[in-house]
């Protein structure tokens, strides 16, 4: 299967996008078109074999409208009227209003050319020369709802084309029955509706595209931080070329203050690294030889040569961006309901407005009151809010979440992840650093430090040689405690798998590892039992320093929490979540780390592959897992899981097979993406609810009912704001969402 993805100009309301996704039953071999009204872009999964992407794009313009790739267009959806445009409207409807209700009804002084009761033709001519500017710059509505009703397709446009239509077209009916002599029709002119409807309702459009604008802001601000060059070092020369023309393995170099332009590993020099606008995280990360550097981040001090290792759509910020859009296309399952309304709602207001019509005219009312009834009807009735009220929630969640380095791959994720009661949290790297740590050391004068510098040049000379993590948790102990320096030469180095090293110089020897290789070599670690005895109940691993046979040292590493793990876990327990620990370690270490982190239930000495096993029991007991996890061995667990999320420096593996990415490795980011999905699943139940309640609540207003016990009838200006405003309403509620604060 292939995917493509068009951008679609001409949709006004959820009918048109209903429409569009229609390709799929029109065409064989399309399985899947998602239709996004938020951003005007179509997302269609098809068979090539069967169907190509012009074929596609052919049937999209035979629905009236017109596809385009998302690279021949802006970002952002474009505003369907220009400020200038607007701005003729809104001058020649408010004159046009003046005349017909200042003049006409209140009795405003005008020059008697312009009277009704002495001037009638001149009065309503003057109507319709004001109204004449008003109809050209919306006429798009006209060109677009009498396009797809006439293909039987009826959508917003038509809607308002039909109801203003009728309005002009009794207009001109009076206009020639004054002309005729029959000068009473003068005060039975719709001009005035027509003008300010139009008005209206374009004022609403261009509020609604702006603040839809500002939902594709996450998106635009990601896209503006690629680097537009690189400064290249080919055959010892730097050149600038543009960033497109970087080939993988080439030498970059960043000067301070540079941006880095695509992902890479140091190879010269060292830089601090300002992340912040992909992981939102605001504190520099310094950067060494060997350190990975990405495409957008910039450095902030000190010059640095990268090798290319990632180009063009391989990029963690080419990643992010598409992760965002995906999602951003994505359709939540509680907009289904909506969805399907929404295809069959311009028809039924179609038939009920002129249902009510025709019972009102029947009923004897006069004919004014009839097309004041159709009129507004038509008018209130647009299903805009109806179609906006998802995506632009999913839109602005997403946004919200990729600004702070919370990445959601669709807007199921962010259904499911509200539901979520069951938090389960990998251990290494996810609760804790995944960087083993000296936590207690003593040499054989009792001490708890390694006070004895005549073993520390030999202890280093032996670390220095071994890349073990063990090892290394050693050598930076060893060098916070003091500097070392030595000029020590081993003669021989072995290193003993599953026990330690050994290794000797002209005339020591030196072994460093375990107990059980202390013990094979006849080393007596008792004097040291009493100062390490605590660390070993804490599951710690103990290795062993001995001097010709004599132990001088012994030091407790563990794999230590993260600093924020232990609030996070506390606020995911008040949230009214169950936390779960798996690790591989035995229940000792386990039971050390999970009280440390504040977690009362957890599984140790688990295999690798038993862990998706685990979250398939919590399943089974009608749990929803939520599981948290960032190396190889977490990605079954993650695709297995309701919502995978993926510590995102962690391996591409468990990144591919999450739902969520959390780009910070901080489980404080766990608790933001829960409640970000929380407030975004609410904030569309919200815009769901109120466009349902306006429709339903609005039309029978509109046809009149409450005239029946003695109320008004609603003037169809009024109905055009109230229509307006609903979609602003909506927009305006899912842009809340850009407030949800961050956990820390």
């Amino acid at each position: 299967m292939e995917k493509i993805e068009f951008a679609i100009s001409g949709m006004t309301c959820a009918a048109c996008a209903r429409r569009v996704e229609r390709v799929q039953k029109k065409l064989p071999g399309i399985q899947q078109a998602s239709v996004n009204l938020a951003t005007n872009r179509g997302l269609f999964v098809y068979d090539e074999t069967l169907v190509t992407p012009d074929r596609i794009a052919q049937m999209i313009r035979d629905f009236g409208y017109e596809p385009s790739l998302p690279d021949d267009a802006d970002m952002a959806t474009a505003n369907t009227w220009s400020g200038t445009n607007l701005a003729i409207a809104l001058v020649f409807a408010a004159l046009v209003f003046i005349l017909a209700m200042g003049v006409g009804m209140t009795g405003l002084p005008a020059p008697a050319w312009l009277s009704p009761d002495t001037a009638p033709l001149s009065f309503a001519v003057a109507q319709l020369l004001l109204t004449l500017p008003v109809v050209v710059t919306g006429r798009s509505f006209y060109r677009i709802g009498v396009r797809n009703l006439v293909k039987l397709a009826p959508n917003m446009d038509s809607l308002i084309a039909l109801g203003t239509s009728a309005a002009l077209g009794y207009s001109l009916f009076g206009l020639w029955q004054i002309a005729a002599g029959h000068t009473h029709w003068v005060h039975l002119l719709y001009f005035e509706s027509a003008a300010v409807i139009l008005a209206l309702v374009m004022v609403g459009k261009y509020l609604e595209e702006r603040s839809k604008q500002k939902t594709s802001l996450a998106i635009e601000t990601l896209m503006n931080l690629g680097a537009k060059s690189a400064l290249v070092v080919r055959n010892g020369a730097e050149c600038e070329v543009p960033v497109q023309d970087v080939q993988l393995n080439d030498i970059v170099r960043v000067r301070p203050g540079g941006k880095i332009p695509v992902d890479g590993v140091v190879i010269a020099g060292a830089t601090t690294v300002d992340e912040s606008m992909l992981t939102g995280e605001s504190i520099p990360v310094e950067k060494a030889v060997g350190a990975v550097v990405t495409g957008g981040s910039i450095a902030l001090v000190g010059s640095i040569d990268v090798k290319v290792v990632r180009i063009g759509s391989d990029t963690t910020l080419a990643r992010i961006i598409w992760m965002v859009q995906q999602a951003q296309q994505g359709r939540a399952p509680i907009a289904r309901l909506a969805d399907q309304v929404s295809g069959y709602f311009v028809p039924a207001v179609l038939a009920i407005a002129l249902g009510a019509a025709a019972l009102w005219w029947v009923a004897g009312a006069p004919v004014s009151f009839v097309f004041s009834v159709l009129i507004a009807v038509l008018i209130i009735a647009c299903p805009c809010a109806l179609g906006l009220a998802t995506p632009t929630a999913i839109m602005v969640g997403t946004g919200r979440g990729a600004e702070n380095g919370v990445l959601f791959k669709g807007g199921e994720t962010l259904e499911t992840a509200c539901r979520v009661t069951t938090i389960v949290l990998d251990k290494t790297g996810t609760i804790t650093s995944g960087q083993p740590r000296v936590i207690g050391l003593g040499g054989s004068d009792g001490q708890t430090s390694l006070s004895l510098t005549h073993t520390i040049p030999l202890l280093h000379a032996v670390i220095s040689r071994s890349s073990h993590p063990l090892d290394v948790a050693i050598r930076h102990a060893v060098s916070e405690q003091q500097n070392v320096a030595t000029n020590i030469t081993l003669t021989t180095f072995e290193a003993i798998p599953g026990r330690g090293v050994q290794a000797s110089t002209s005339s020591q020897t030196v072994l460093l590892g375990s107990r059980r290789l202390m013990e094979e070599q006849h080393v007596d670690i008792a004097p040291f039992a009493t100062a390490y005895q605590p660390y070993a109940q804490q599951g710690a691993t103990l290795v062993f320093l001995a001097i010709d046979g004599i132990a001088v040292a012994w030091f407790a590493i563990a794999d230590t929490i993260k600093e924020t793990s232990r609030a996070a876990i506390t606020t995911l327990r008040a949230m009214g979540l169950e936390v779960v620990m798996l690790t591989g370690d035995g229940p000792e270490s386990a039971a050390a780390i999970a009280a440390q982190a504040g977690v009362d239930d957890f599984v140790a000495s688990m295999l690798p592959a038993e862990k998706a096993g685990y979250v398939q029991q919590l399943q089974q007991q009608g749990k929803k897992v939520a599981m948290v996890g960032d190396g190889i061995n977490d990605a079954p667990a993650l695709a297995q899981a309701d919502v995978g999320m993926a510590i995102g420096s962690g391996t591409d593996v468990a990144v591919e097979s999450a739902d969520i990415v959390l780009m910070k490795s901080d489980l404080h980011d766990v608790v933001f993406a829960l409640n970000l999905s929380r407030a975004t699943i609410r904030n569309i139940r919200q815009n769901l609810f109120w466009a349902f309640f306006y429709n339903t609540a609005s039309i029978p207003i509109a046809a009149g009912v409450l005239t029946l016990f003695g109320g008004p009838l609603l003037n169809p200006m009024i109905a055009a704001a109230a229509m307006s405003l609903s979609s602003v309403s909506v927009l305006g509620n899912a842009l809340r969402l850009r407030r949800v604060p961050i956990a820390r």
